[in-house]
Order: structure tokens, then sequence, then C-alpha cells
């Protein structure tokens, strides 16, 4: 099953890799989009079970699109534990500006109380949204991502979902132009957030 999650990742980055460009940031902690791409157009479903409107929601503010699972062994994680301490570090005014929303990848396992409880443990300000199958499916499309696939199921019914693991930046017009890759530092994003809300 391990040999299985990693191969379904190496297919994802290299995905991931089409399409894109260098920065022109001689070191830059982003990889620079060669084309901007506008935030979904789609109304999926937030923790408390409300439709949240994607487009509309995050018009006039910066935000960081994920997508991902409650199960996920290592990527899912590990991404909103370095928002969250890079957040308690923020100024008020830079930390109030932006959005972290987290999309689901599986519908079938993560329920809207769950995905909440799951955020709350990092940032209570944490977006989650949910929806079904093809909802979530023509919000990767829209965004630009590699669809996420489920891995075949073990004996216990447990399964491994291989799904985009970088973070797409949306500026406050609604486009993104650049992603940051699994692995930033909380030290970058902590330099990188102020110029991007104020830019």
């Amino acid at each position: 099953m391990i040999v299985i999650a990693v191969v379904a990742f190496a297919v994802l980055g290299v995905g991931l890799a089409v399409g894109l460009t260098r920065s022109s940031d001689p070191d830059p902690n982003w990889v620079e989009l060669s084309t901007p791409i506008e935030m979904p157009d789609v109304v999926l479903t937030d923790t408390d079970g409300e439709p949240y409107d994607l487009s509309a929601e995050s018009n006039g503010r910066t935000t960081l699109l994920y997508f991902g699972y409650l199960n996920c062994p290592d990527a899912c994680p590990i991404h909103m534990a370095v928002l969250d301490h890079t957040f308690e570090q923020l100024a008020p005014d830079v930390r109030e500006a932006i959005d972290v929303v987290f999309v689901t990848t599986d519908p079938e396992r993560d329920s809207p109380d769950d995905l909440g409880d799951f955020l709350d443990r990092f940032d209570p300000e944490f977006i989650g949204l949910t929806g079904s199958a093809d909802e979530l499916r023509d919000a990767q499309v829209a965004a630009g991502v590699p669809v996420a696939v489920v891995e075949p199921a073990d004996a216990d019914g447990e399964y491994l979902v291989g799904h985009a693991t970088q973070v797409l930046v949306f500026d406050d017009d609604g486009f993104a132009r650049r992603v940051y890759p699994f692995g930033v530092r909380q030290s970058d994003w902590l330099a990188d957030l102020p110029r991007l809300v104020e830019s």
C-alpha cells in the first residue's frame, strides 16, 4: 500500500509540473503559474452544513486553497500545522486579510462535522469544505490540479487518496498566479504572506 501511495504521489507530481514556469525570483518559495487560474466558481458545503460559494466568499481576499483529506498520513496535517504556526506570528491586519480553505478529496469519510473538528485543532478560522464527488471533481479541475485518486482499500476497508499537495494562492482579484509546493517552511510563509497581502 505504501508503494502504491508513493507511486500515486509521484504521478501527481508530474502532472503538477505541466503549465508551470520558474519564477523570476532567483530563489523563490513558490512556483509561478504560466497562466493565472481563476477561483473555481463552485458552491460547496461548509462545516456548518451550509452552502459556501467559493468564488463569492473569496472575492476581495487573499485565499490559500488546498485540496486534501482527513486521513492523510502526512502532507495535509503538516500543511495545516505549518500555516497555523505561521498565522500565530502574523500581524493581525495581515492575518485578517487571508483565508485558508481546505477542500476535502474524500467526501465519503470527511463529513462537515469531521472537517470542522480537524481544522479546529489548528485554527478555528480555517474554512473546511466538502460536496458531492462530482462537485469536488469539478472544483479540482477548475483549480488546475490533478483530480484525486482513491487507492484500493486494504483488508480493513482503509484506503489512501492520492491528491495534489500544493497550496494555491489566490490574490484578492480572484486569480492564482503562484502555488506553494509541499515542504515550504514556516519562515518562508512568514516572509511571503505580508507581501502577498500588500501587493
